[in-house]
């Protein structure tokens, strides 16, 4: 979440730092959360160069832990992403993500009622794929592939499709008087999020308001560019298309 924040603006990120609270010191549990921590900087090209692992009994309940992260980017000031080049025609890249990402949790817990309910058996809507692997599946890191697109196309916005979905993620990276017309019938909705909303019984428009729906990030560029920008991508491992456009509006998200 850290590193695909700080890639929106186009900048590198260089260190991480990690903090781990938990009820008991589990050496084999921190090990392995430590582990997945140094996976995820190698996936985003930055260095893990310290943390704090906070053992609270009597705060946190023995099998419970809390992870914090922090990290510090780089980026030249002559190249920071500006959004007051952006204009109406310009085009609306889609990256996909992996799953629920690290957002909505709440509420998927509150549909699946988690705590009782079997998230160990094959679920078909689900590709044959149990829900607890499928809620579990890790968060995409995009730092790698938008560094590359950045190295030769010029982007004119991202955004980390986080908590809010669509709705509050996607306006952070457009100027004023202008808003992205997002086409429905392109957005690549991922089975997990068609379950959420059957089993919840959740109306589209809060599902694409809480989360992100198949589409981990966003990015805007010149209508010249964009085959460009999807043959970067698709080379870094990201199988990019386009859902959207950039329109003159007061309204920042059209969704149709």
């Amino acid at each position: 979440m850290c590193v695909n924040d700080v890639v929106c603006v186009g900048a590198k990120p260089l260190f991480f730092l990690d903090y781990i609270a938990c009820g008991k010191n589990v050496p084999e549990r921190i090990e392995a959360i430590v582990k997945g921590v140094c996976d995820g900087c190698v996936q985003a090209g930055c260095a893990l160069i310290g943390g704090e692992t906070a053992e609270m009994p009597g705060f946190y309940p023995v099998d419970e832990y809390d992870l914090a992260g922090y990290t510090t980017g780089v980026v030249d000031k002559d190249a920071i992403i500006d959004n007051s080049r952006m204009a109406a025609g310009d085009v609306v890249i889609a990256l996909p993500s992996s799953g629920v990402h690290s957002n909505g949790f709440s509420l998927v817990r509150k549909v699946f009622d988690v705590e009782n309910a079997d998230i160990k058996s094959p679920v078909e809507k689900l590709g044959g794929k149990s829900l607890g692997e499928t809620l579990l599946t890790p968060t995409k890191i995009y730092v790698k592939p938008v560094l590359a697109l950045l190295e030769e196309v010029k982007v004119k916005g991202i955004s980390h499709i986080t908590g809010g979905g669509f709705y509050e993620n996607i306006p952070r990276s457009i100027p004023a008087g202008l808003g992205a017309k997002i086409e429905r019938s392109k957005v690549k909705v991922l089975p997990i999020f068609e379950l959420i909303a059957e089993e919840g019984g959740i109306s589209e428009h809060d599902m694409f308001n809480t989360f992100n729906m198949g589409v981990g990030m966003s990015i805007v560029v010149a209508p010249s560019d964009v085959d460009k920008a999807i043959e970067i991508l698709k080379a870094n491992g990201e199988d990019a298309y386009v859902i959207g456009e950039i329109v003159e509006s007061d309204e920042k998200v059209t969704i149709i």
